[in-house]
């Protein structure tokens, strides 16, 4: 069994499934994928991302605000609140995605770190990991989740495409990474001597779909599925069979996500 760890169900292009998502998880399952973990991105998609995992078997919800969806200072309080609430619900079992984009939406930087520090409070406050979105931002995001993050319910650096430094303080902080379609670019020789160093045990793979198609599908539109892929290619940076490294991301993620 292997595990999607992180998806954008609600985001994928359903017109070649006829608009049956049911299709795409399908495929999925036929393949061997029979986890998925579908991540909001704002509030207006949260309902949606939670709707989907109660339909679908095998497939969880994560709700929380995506840094470069983040406008104002912070999360205003009543926005916090239905946070909270959809947080608390079973179907849920991560908070996020949240983090810091200083790539793309660097003018934001400090309305992003207010509402990274609340996501970091909610989960805390919930006992459910965090989804950790972090680009061009390093220093502030391993000091943010140190200052305001509970290493007992830690989280995952998602798409991790940064040094060898920052996963390394990441793990110190009990967290997860977890790597994309990206470690099987033809540029991505510096991400894939990460991944050789990450310790098997704390290492997830994902689609991040319909974005960042592994290759051989580099292009088109991610699906689930193609986390066949990625798993395939961090076995073999491993030194693992296939079957092992799906053994043991998938008790990864139920390891951090207390799924069983």
């Amino acid at each position: 069994m292997l595990v999607d760890s992180h998806c954008h169900l609600d985001r994928l292009d359903l017109s070649p499934y006829g608009g049956d998502l049911a299709k795409v998880i399908e495929q999925a399952n036929d393949r061997g994928v029979a986890r998925m973990l579908c991540v909001g991105i704002d509030m207006g998609n949260a309902p949606e991302v939670m709707r989907i995992a109660k339909q679908y078997p095998g497939v969880y919800a994560a709700v929380g605000v995506h840094p470069m969806d983040v406008q104002g200072e912070q999360l205003t309080a009543s926005q916090q609140a239905q946070l909270a609430q959809w947080a608390a619900e079973d179907c849920v079992i991560a908070v996020g995605e949240t983090g810091l984009d200083y790539y793309y939406s660097a003018e934001s930087a400090e309305s992003q770190r207010a509402s990274f520090k609340a996501h970091l409070a909610l989960a805390k406050a919930v006992q459910k990991p965090v989804i950790v979105h972090t680009r061009d931002a390093r220093e502030d995001t391993i000091d943010i989740i140190r200052e305001h993050g509970d290493s007992s319910v830690a989280g995952v650096l998602h798409c991790f495409t940064e040094s060898w430094e920052m996963a390394e303080q990441a793990l110190d902080l009990n967290y997860y990474i977890s790597f994309s379609g990206i470690v099987t670019f033809k540029n991505a020789a510096e991400l894939r001597e990460v991944v050789k160093r990450v310790p098997l045990e704390r290492i997830l793979v994902e689609t991040d779909s319909p974005y960042l198609a592994p290759i051989p599908y580099r292009g088109k539109k991610n699906v689930p599925q193609y986390v066949v892929e990625v798993a395939q290619c961090v076995a073999e940076l491993k030194g693992v069979s296939f079957e092992q490294l799906c053994e043991i991301t998938t008790a990864n993620f139920q390891q951090l996500f207390k799924v069983k």
